[in-house]
């Protein structure tokens, strides 16, 4: 398995897809009931192949990714050979998960308080690896507003 298997919600929301791909594998309903209890190997793989599925067409569409914590930001802009990283760090008494301090962050990034580090480099392993391990770690996908804004600020 190229990432991990897809939670019970996951595959859940993802319920007609699944039987889609079933009937990709000429596997019916009954099939698939009779799989699950006689050969629950089989049907553990066919899931797992799924999931990769899933995942690989997620993270090829995968362009940025946000990581938060209480003082830090890692922004990243996911490109084809290349990924870039902004990370935001503030040197004070504020909790960026809470909206207040989130909020503050956005009405002074200019502060003496505010720190920007930016860098890019080449994938080391294959970028949809990389970006699932982001996303493992606690990064969430993003549409790439922040990334955008704090890349603005720190160029101009």
């Amino acid at each position: 398995m190229k990432y991990r298997q897809l939670t019970k919600e996951q595959f859940e929301s993802l319920h007609e897809e699944f039987a889609l791909f079933l009937a990709s594998q000429s596997i019916d309903a009954k099939e698939w009931n009779e799989l699950k209890t006689e050969k629950p190997q089989v049907a553990e793989d066919e899931m797992n192949v799924f999931s990769d599925v899933v995942w690989d067409d997620v993270l090829t569409k995968t362009n940025y990714l946000e990581h938060f914590s209480k003082q830090s930001i890692n922004l990243f802009k996911c490109d084809a050979n290349q990924i870039h990283r902004i990370f935001v760090k503030i040197n004070k008494d504020i909790n960026l998960l809470e909206q207040e301090g989130f909020e503050w962050l956005l009405s002074n990034p200019t502060d003496d308080s505010v720190e920007y580090f930016n860098g890019t480099k080449n994938y080391i392993s294959e970028r949809n690896t990389e970006i699932f391990d982001l996303i493992e770690k606690g990064s969430a996908i993003s549409k790439g507003e922040l990334y955008e804004y704090f890349s603005r600020l720190i160029t101009e």
